[in-house]
Order: C-alpha cells, then structure tokens, then sequence
C-alpha cells in the first residue's frame, strides 16, 4: 500500500440546511471514573447514534454537529490543538458586555421534526450518563419566514453554494492539522421585547439595517454616524476582503414565562472573524459607538467550540487515559 496515500477527510455537517427545529446543548465534562473514556466512545459512535435517529424519516435533515471547548481538548481527543482554539475572549465595551461562560461541548442537534431532535438527545445522554453535567439546553424554532423575534429576517448575509465550505472550513494552508473543521461560537440572547415593540419601525430598521418587511438592506450613512447592525457584523481583513461566516441562529422563548430570545450559533473558518465581529458590536466603531441593538438584546452565554471533522469524531475509540 502507498504510504503516502491520503485518506480522504469527511467534516461534519456543519453546513445541514435551515430546519423547523433545533436543540443547542452545552455539557461540561464531569470528574466521574471513565468520564474521558465514556466521552470519547460517545464521540466515537456518534454517527451511528444519528443514523438510528434519522433512519426513521429520511426526509426530516436531521444533523448533529459537535464542538470541543478548549479546555477539555487535549483531555478528551488527544489531537493537535487547533491553532486558534481558546476559550471564548468576553467583551467590555462601554455600556454592553459579550459574556465568557463554561462549556465542555456542545450538540447542536437539528431536524424538520422537532420528537427526532429529543429522541437523540435522550439516547445521548443516556450513554453520556454521568460523564457530563448539563451547563444549558435550549430549543430553538423557525419563526414564520426565517425571522427572529424582533420581526426581521435572520441569516440574510449567510453564504450559499460552493461559498459556504469556503467560509466555514480550515483548508490545508489554514491549519494542516485541523483541516475539514470549524470554529463554532455560541451566544444566548435575551430580548426586551416590549421595549423594542415601543420603537417606530423606521427606528428598528435604522438599528438593523434592513428593511423589516421585505428585507432589503439600507445604504450606509457616513463615516462618523452610527453604524447599523448589519454593518458592524460585517468583517473585513487589512485588504478589504469581506469575511463569510454561517449562522444558524433560532428564536427560542416562553411567552408565560415572559422569555424571548435568539441563540446565535456562527461557523467559521477562521476565529477571529467571529471576535473581530464581537468587538465591533460591543466595544462599537468608532469606540463607544456600540450596536444599538445590544441596547434592546442581553447576551447572557458566549463560549467557543472546535467542530473536528468526522473523520477525527470516528478515531476518539474510547481508549483508557
């Protein structure tokens, strides 16, 4: 056999298409006997746990894509670090804050069919056992046309096509040891909703940056005004290149509980597009210019993941430490 022949690298399915429903799931790995063991045998198998999943309805997209935190990398997959994984970096602007908090992994399990999504997650936990400590479980929705709950279309900028691996997964001249991955960062937002409905649509519309019923983008004003949503998540390198990331953000919320909010999840090919984009929207631009959406929406999670390819997933045999 050649023993220069690569073996081909098949990554998760971090670019699943838009679902009805979605559960965002954030562990943290316990200190129990064999809790490493049992974690990484989980990993191992997860592809068969999903296609026991899907099998039942084929047309239903279920996906589930897995993140390692930082902390627990070199423990749980003995792997080459990737080279911009850290813990996620809070935030401090003038007035808001982007929030640091814990995470060992995350599930982000999807489907059209919201019992697939809770059959998965049940058979999960029970071989996680008491490996892993729940640390946030949220259940996400698709509202009307792909809207967030404060009425605008959410994940316009999203790539498309040929586009989306390209913004979302290392290439070789990124990482030679993480390629086929994908940075994954996660926030939980809390909406004033009453306090965003008191606002003229033409305000909410300056904030976002988009028209709120038919969705097209507004021009930018000038150089010294406040920026708009939309223009301060736009990233742009030292050359003026525009960077791609995947958004897969669902509305969640209890109406009786007086709970609304929006869970952004973002894929990246590369880290700091995503913390670029954060300091922009807390910190502002120029300095102390924030995004005037955060006046009305509270981020009360931020934590980053590594999604390792599938390939990487399948070798994590459970082995003893």
């Amino acid at each position: 056999m050649d023993s220069c022949r690569r073996v081909p690298i098949e990554s998760q399915k971090v670019d699943a298409p838009l679902t009805q429903s979605a559960t965002f799931l954030v562990v943290s790995i316990t200190d129990s006997p064999n809790a490493t063991k049992t974690v990484r045998s989980t990993l191992a198998s997860i592809d068969a746990i999903a296609k026991n999943v899907a099998i039942r309805d084929l047309s239903a997209s279920f996906a589930c894509t897995i993140g390692i935190g930082s902390n627990v990398w070199d423990r749980v997959t003995r792997l080459p670090r990737p080279a911009e994984l850290h813990p996620f970096p809070a935030v401090h602007g003038a007035k808001h804050s982007a929030v640091s908090t814990p995470g060992d992994l995350l599930f982000h399990i999807r489907s059209e069919r919201r019992d697939l999504c809770f059959e998965f997650e049940r058979q999960l936990l029970d071989l996680l056992g008491d490996s892993i400590k729940v640390v946030d479980e949220t259940t996400g929705f698709r509202y009307f046309d792909i809207r967030d709950l404060l009425g605008f279309v959410d994940g316009t900028a999203n790539p498309v096509g040929p586009a989306v691996p390209e913004a979302v997964l290392v290439a070789l001249e990124d990482d030679a040891e993480a390629v086929g991955g994908s940075y994954i960062v996660i926030q939980k937002y809390l909406h004033d909703l009453k306090g965003w409905r008191s606002l003229s649509n033409e305000t909410q519309e300056a904030i976002i940056g988009r028209t709120k019923w038919d969705n097209i983008e507004l021009p930018d004003g000038s150089a010294s005004s406040q920026k708009a949503h939309k223009t301060l998540a736009t990233v742009e390198d030292e050359d003026g290149n525009e960077h791609d990331i995947l958004r897969d953000n669902m509305p969640f919320g209890s109406p009786g509980a007086g709970e609304f909010g929006t869970y952004f999840i973002g894929y990246s090919r590369k880290l700091w597009v995503i913390e670029k984009m954060m300091e922009r929207m807390f910190v502002g631009v120029p300095e102390g210019m924030h995004d005037r959406l955060l006046d009305y929406s509270t981020a009360v999670t931020g934590t980053t993941f590594f999604a390792p390819s599938a390939s990487a997933l399948a070798g994590l045999d459970g082995d003893d430490d």
